[in-house]
């Protein structure tokens, strides 16, 4: 539809130099004209219709269904005349040009063949790219990939349907820089005026550009009204920064800058916040945050990733996510890494700023100063060799600081390996050495502790082929023992850097250590029996049901513990787990934690999901911990009426009788525009809570405006999908 001026020479071959009649054939001009000095070839025309009429080397003319094709582009209209001389083209009746997925049809034109010039009145266009279209008084064609439409108006929206439109006085479109530009453009939705711009761009594909977002509109109770209008600078395709100046009535304005960059050997982004002055708290508030990952050759890289803010409740203020309030611990770390050679090795320092509620306080975690790792596990026909190694200084400034090494070499052999049963024993010595320093109140000396470990992991898989209501599915039966021999070693003098008693858990049930870290090694003498059964179709594979029962039976009393007593019962826990992929609407997953010894559930988790189709979402969860918590969480994605979606949460603690968090709202999604009104309430530390309000008018492919919604969504309500397009990950365009 659009041409690049440049000269060329036109073919046409007639039937006839005279009167001539042909059924929709190809008609090319026997003709060479003279190659004009800047031409690299000439550019071939050919024409069709029903009816000709050629004076040899003068002028052409044809009707009836008239086609004009060169490179790329066609033509079209009931009748035209062509000028040999001068290589002009009169073109009238149903005329449309064609140029890829473009086409712009008006009443007739006017059009040089030489130069890709011309003009057409009342014209309507429509480009492939976006799906939009419009129309205008008239179309300037300034080349093969340039035009400029005067009083034109523009949508997205499909055929028939102006919700929105963009009217403006002017507008080109660049089809090499794949960029329209309005002038004197106002944005009208449902026939209402709501935004005016003098100047306005737009992308027609999905590259980035540089402009205006949409901007955000929000309210809180902590921060008042604000607005928030982001500028998008593409600086290169690799290349990009947002500025995004927050203005909160009763804080103030908060510049938010976010960079990042991408090369084929490192990328990442960098954040710098500032509020300065902040009227509530008196404070000037700020927030740095940088992560680059560099790929350094020949299996080393680097990455860093730091964050600082200016003071505790900088995310409780001023952050509207249910995510960002929660932060307690931010990370500050750098690291080289090598892989290579069936080997891999990391050097890191690492360090916390934490973040403290004043009536729930955290601990603050050790610094490590450095952290050097070295690791292997090599296959050697049926055994396994594998050997972990780490050193670490870890520093705090009230707690014992020291260095820490741990060596772990270990060997497990595949005496039995076939598709119905496994064994496999291991062996491995855990050494650790420390060096204390500071802090050392107790005046702990330095140690080292070495322990060997057994274990021996067996199994059974039995398989049977049946059907049910018709349809055939595989079951399963998978028997497991899991034994491991630990022997005692005193360890109550050692300092604790990293080490917590492990979730007790069906992951961690077939693991060798009871804790979590290095600093403590649990003494075992312990056999786990596992029941597994599976139910998967036949037909795509899914694992339609799996249930699971699983016990720990101690034939020797634990002596190492953490300030807790040790269970002097010869029976753990009992774990039951259910799930699976009950239908094509249905997900469950549970488990259970029931203590044989005192008759009574320990802990119980229930997680259910309906989603028969897109938009159609119901989570519905249940956690239980025997004296800590109580909580049930309801989330959902639903249609109400017509074109209206319903979505909200409710997490609500039964144990501390109080709402964690409460999201509700209503979307309307229509062909080309969608509305969102959504208010949430949550916790943001033990005696504060945060509700905001969002509102936002989305134009398809143009611009958002009002308070984004999507991110609290995505978190609230998991699965949630947006239901005007599909889950892409195109980047914002900009606006200006």
């Amino acid at each position: 539809m659009l041409f690049r001026s440049r000269p060329f020479a036109l073919f046409l071959l007639f039937i006839l130099p005279c009167l001539a009649v042909a059924e929709t054939l190809p008609l090319k001009l026997d003709r060479t004209f003279k190659r004009l000095p800047q031409q690299e070839e000439p550019r071939v025309a050919f024409i069709s219709a029903q009816r000709l009429e050629a004076r040899q080397g003068e002028q052409l003319e044809a009707s009836g269904k008239v086609e004009l094709r060169q490179e790329g582009r066609v033509v079209k209209a009931d009748h035209m005349l062509y000028e040999q001389e001068k290589q002009d083209v009169y073109a009238d009746g149903n005329v449309s040009i064609v140029q890829g997925e473009t086409v712009v049809s008006g009443p007739e034109l006017k059009m040089n063949l030489d130069l890709d010039t011309g003009e057409m009145t009342s014209p309507v266009f429509f480009f492939g790219e976006n799906l939009a279209r419009g129309s205008a008084k008239k179309v300037n064609i300034e080349g093969r990939y340039r035009q400029t439409f005067r009083s034109a108006a523009y949508t997205t929206c499909p055929a028939g349907n102006d919700d929105w439109l963009v009217r403006m006085s002017t507008l080109e479109i660049d089809r090499e820089e794949q960029v329209g530009i309005a002038y004197n453009a106002r944005v009208e939705f449902k026939g209402v005026p709501f935004l005016y711009t003098p100047w306005m761009d737009f992308a027609l594909n999905d590259d980035k550009r540089s402009g205006f977002l949409g901007p955000t509109f929000g309210s809180t109770n902590s921060g008042g009204s604000e607005i928030t209008l982001p500028y998008f600078w593409n600086i290169a395709p690799n290349l990009d920064m947002t500025f995004s100046p927050r203005f909160i009535s009763k804080r103030g304005t908060q510049f938010n800058n976010e960079f990042r960059y991408l090369q084929p050997y490192y990328s990442g982004e960098i954040n710098a916040d500032v509020l300065a002055a902040d009227r509530v708290s008196n404070l000037d508030r700020s927030h740095f945050g940088i992560k680059h990952l560099h790929i350094l050759g020949n299996g080393f890289s680097a990455a860093v990733n730091a964050n600082v803010v200016s003071d505790d409740a900088y995310y409780r203020d001023l952050s509207g996510a249910v995510s960002g309030t929660s932060q307690a611990n931010l990370l500050r770390e750098g690291a080289v890494a090598y892989t290579g050679y069936g080997w891999n090795a990391s050097a890191r320092v690492q360090r916390y700023q934490t973040l403290q509620d004043p009536l729930a306080p955290v601990a603050v975690p050790y610094r490590r100063q450095p952290q050097l790792t070295l690791n292997t596990n090599r296959q050697y026909e049926d055994s396994t060799v594998s050997f972990t190694s780490e050193y670490v200084d870890y520093r705090h400034p009230t707690l014992v600081n020291g260095q820490r090494m741990v060596l772990y070499p270990s060997i497990s052999y595949q005496l039995l390996n076939e598709p119905g049963y496994f064994m496999t024993p291991k062996l491995g010595v855990h050494y650790s050495s420390y060096a204390l320093d500071a802090n050392n109140i107790s005046n702990s000396p330095d140690t080292q502790r070495t322990v060997p470990i057994f274990s021996l992991d067996s199994g059974l898989i039995f398989e049977r082929n049946d059907s049910f209501l018709g349809n055939a599915y595989m079951q399963t039966l998978e028997p497991r023992a899991y034994y491991v021999r630990i022997p005692y070693r005193n360890q109550s003098q050692l300092p604790n850097f990293d080490s917590a008693l492990a979730p007790f858990s069906f992951s961690q049930i077939f693991t060798e250590n009871r804790f979590l870290g290095s600093d403590r090694v649990g003494d075992a003498d312990m056999l786990t029996l596992a029941l597994t059964s599976r139910v998967i179709d036949g037909d795509d594979g899914v694992e339609r049901l799996r249930v699971a029962v699983a016990e720990r039976f101690t034939f020797k009393t634990p002596q190492v513990n953490l300030g807790n007593v040790a269970d002097s019962n010869s029976r753990s826990d009992i774990l039951l787990m259910l799930g699976g992929k009950m239908t094509r609407a249905w997900n469950l997953d549970s488990q259970l934690q029931f203590n044989p010894n005192q008759n009574h559930t320990q802990t119980y988790s229930a997680a259910a999901r309906y989603n028969p189709e897109a938009g159609k979402l119901l989570n519905l969860g249940y956690r239980y911990t025997r004296d800590t918590l109580r909580q049930m969480d309801v989330s959902a994605q639903w249609p109400l009426f017509g074109r209206w979606h319903g979505v909200g949460r409710f997490n609500y603690s039964l144990q501390d009788d109080r709402v964690l968090e409460a999201l509700g709202g209503l979307e309307y999604n229509a062909a080309c525009w969608s509305i969102r009104l959504v208010v949430q309430s949550f916790t943001t530390a033990t005696a504060e809570r945060t509700t905001g309000i969002f509102a936002q008018l989305e134009l398809s492919d143009l611009v958002r405006i009002g308070s984004d919604p999507l991110e609290a969504l995505r978190i609230s309500v998991p699965g949630y999908i947006k239901l005007n397009e599909l889950p892409s990950d195109k980047p914002e365009q900009g606006l200006h």
